[in-house]
């Protein structure tokens, strides 16, 4: 039985569980991270079995593969029989991509459940990279169970049997498999990628030019087949495929790469060169779909395999980057995203999601310096000077921003496209905040212009001409078509009840204000602006309420002494002083004016 005696890491886990909320504070921007916190030798020598156990619990919660590992070993060496931790501490190196520990571990669950699939699995997979191509096909024959595990099981075992020379028993098993529609692509594909290697390339064609036609939208098809066309087809043949690839994903990156190859007559090599590198294919291919396809779990085991097989595979490495964002862990998704070959033509998208996500750890020096250097390379990479511009107005570097989407405006095409809007949007935003008004405003109004209803653009256009006394029934009219667009936006709903404030008609400011916290209730800006509606309609107690919840919820820095002291003596007695007074601490528009949520070209170049 475990002990209950406890120290820091056990207390840690304890909270975990007991107070999930108050752990570790997180925000939409700045999603907490315990890979900082990976324990020590001595964290570990000092827990007991019960210690480590709830820590590992605790690790494996927040997605933390490598402590959860390192726990429930630890955890395992002071109860070597217990099956459950054995379970655990093989499950968790895996997800680590420690895949050589997993297999000593998987080896002892072997010893005692002979019929554990993924144990037999991740046994067959290092049989692949060793090359032992018969204890291979053994052990992952073994390990089918379910449409997903089947699909993989079949797929490696073909690998394995290509590896050891028999492609045709290796194709052979792959057409025998039956089951949901979706397989034929994945075989059709795999079995041209045995018969290209096996020199038989007439059979590789057919079974290409069959997925192809399935499924055209697919990345590795269309690149397959377009190999296998430039070689035994045209190069014009193979430039065909990629432009109508490009047509449907434009500008993907090795897309570009096979347009510029093709066109220059090269005859490109096969996809994969070896079994080990098709059944890293097998693995990141099944993958890649089940992390697009909310199943991470098993994603992360099968990329985290496909990596172990071929650790400088790119897309694979896009893909667990990928997965580690959706969960929100860009301390982990670094760390993938700093693996990415230089030599690949996909190192500038891992470059610009590096970024991001070394900004949202708070990393912002490093995220600008390397956007700016991406983007030195090609001044005119839209994705890159997006992403910079986003990160320096998350940052408000707001000067520095205006200058960032001046140049993305100036490389933009000849074209009035309404997605241009965006950039006269976000630079009138950096303008305005860098009291460069006249220039805001026109660019406001060019963003109207281009996509003309646009909610956060009527509600920022608006807005600013109540907090400057102009245009007063027309700026009104504008946020109150925002809000009809979006009615459950907390933060357009805010700036129209702030903006009822800002011209005194306080009743209306509070109907809309208390609405606007129904939707943001943890927003410290709009508890602070009902405090403040409800002081001017003589409900006093309440705004110190309101404004005490708006100190709690950790206002930006600069606004916590004007909170504190209302809090203290109220507002001003004349209305028209208090409004002006507030003036330069209404809400920031990266809270009310500007809740836009930024992609900044993330799919791109992602995954097959």
């Amino acid at each position: 039985m475990f002990s209950i005696r406890c120290n820091r890491w056990t207390a840690v886990a304890f909270a975990a569980m007991l107070l999930p909320g108050t752990v570790l504070a997180q925000t939409p921007d700045h999603p907490a991270d315990t890979a900082v916190q990976f324990p020590t030798i001595h964290d570990l020598k000092a827990l007991t079995t019960s210690g480590s156990y709830l820590a590992a619990r605790h690790a494996s919660v927040e997605r933390d593969a490598a402590s959860a590992a390192a726990f429930y070993r630890s955890a395992l060496r002071t109860d070597p029989k217990n099956s459950e931790l054995l379970d655990r501490a093989f499950i968790s190196s895996v997800a680590d991509g420690d895949v050589d520990e997993a297999v000593k571990l998987a080896e002892r669950i072997l010893t005692v459940d002979k019929s554990n699939r993924i144990a037999r699995l991740v046994v067959g997979v290092q049989n692949i990279k060793l090359k032992k191509y018969a204890a291979a096909q053994s052990n992952i024959n073994q390990s089918v169970r379910g449409p997903i595990t089947d699909l993989v099981a079949t797929l490696l075992s073909a690998w394995a049997a290509y590896g050891a020379g028999d492609s045709k028993a290796a194709v052979a098993s792959i057409d025998k498999l039956a089951g949901p529609e979706w397989y034929p692509i994945f075989k059709d594909l795999h079995a041209g990628m045995i018969y290209e290697l096996a020199g038989k390339e007439k059979d590789a064609g057919v079974r290409f030019e069959r997925a192809y036609k399935l499924d055209d939208s697919m990345l590795r098809i269309t690149e397959a087949y377009a190999h296998w066309l430039s070689r035994n087809k045209d190069a014009a043949a193979a430039t065909a495929i990629y432009e109508a690839f490009d047509k449907k994903l434009a500008r993907h990156p090795l897309v570009q790469e096979g347009l510029r190859e093709t066109r220059e007559g090269k005859k490109l090599p096969p996809l994969v060169d070896s079994a080990q590198a098709g059944a890293a294919e097998a693995l990141y291919g099944i993958g890649a779909t089940l992390t697009r396809r909310g199943g991470e779990d098993l994603a992360l085991v099968y990329l985290q395999l496909a990596l172990y097989l071929q650790p400088n595979h790119p897309l694979a490495l896009l893909s667990l980057a990928d997965l580690y964002e959706t969960v929100k862990k860009p301390q982990m998704a670094i760390k993938i995203y700093e693996r990415v070959p230089a030599s690949s033509p996909l190192k500038r998208n891992a470059q610009i999601q590096l970024a991001t996500d070394l900004d949202s750890a708070d990393r912002s020096d490093e995220a600008i310096k390397i956007l700016k250097d991406v983007i030195a390379q090609d001044p005119k990479d839209l994705e890159a000077i997006m992403a910079l511009g986003n990160i320096e107005r998350g940052r408000k570097k707001f000067a520095d921003c205006a200058v960032t989407y001046s140049q993305g405006i100036e490389s933009l095409p000849p074209n009035n496209d309404k997605a241009n809007s965006v950039y006269y949007y976000y630079r009138g935003i950096c303008e305005e905040r860098s009291k460069q008004w006249p220039k805001a405003e026109a660019d406001m109004r060019k963003a109207l212009e281009l996509q003309p209803e646009q909610p956060h653009v009527l509600n920022y256009l608006g807005y600013s001409w109540i907090d400057q006394g102009t245009n007063l029934d027309e700026g009104m009219k504008m946020i109150k078509r925002a809000v009809e667009q979006r009615p459950d936006d907390g933060y357009i709903v805010d700036s129209l009840g702030w903006a009822y404030y800002r011209i005194g008609n306080y009743e209306e400011a509070v109907k809309n204000l208390e609405r606007a916290i129904d939707l943001k209730p943890e927003d410290p800006t709009i508890n602070d602006h009902l405090g403040d509606a409800y002081w001017r309609i003589g409900r006093k107690l309440e705004a110190k309420f309101q404004w005490a919840h708006a100190r709690d919820l950790k206002p930006e820095p600069e606004e916590l002494p004007k909170i504190e002291a209302k809090i203290q003596s109220g507002l001003p007695d004349d209305p028209a002083g208090a409004a002006a007074a507030s003036a330069d601490r209404d809400s920031s528009p990266d809270k009310k004016k500007d809740d836009v949520k930024d992609n900044g070209g993330k799919e791109e170049g992602k995954g097959g």
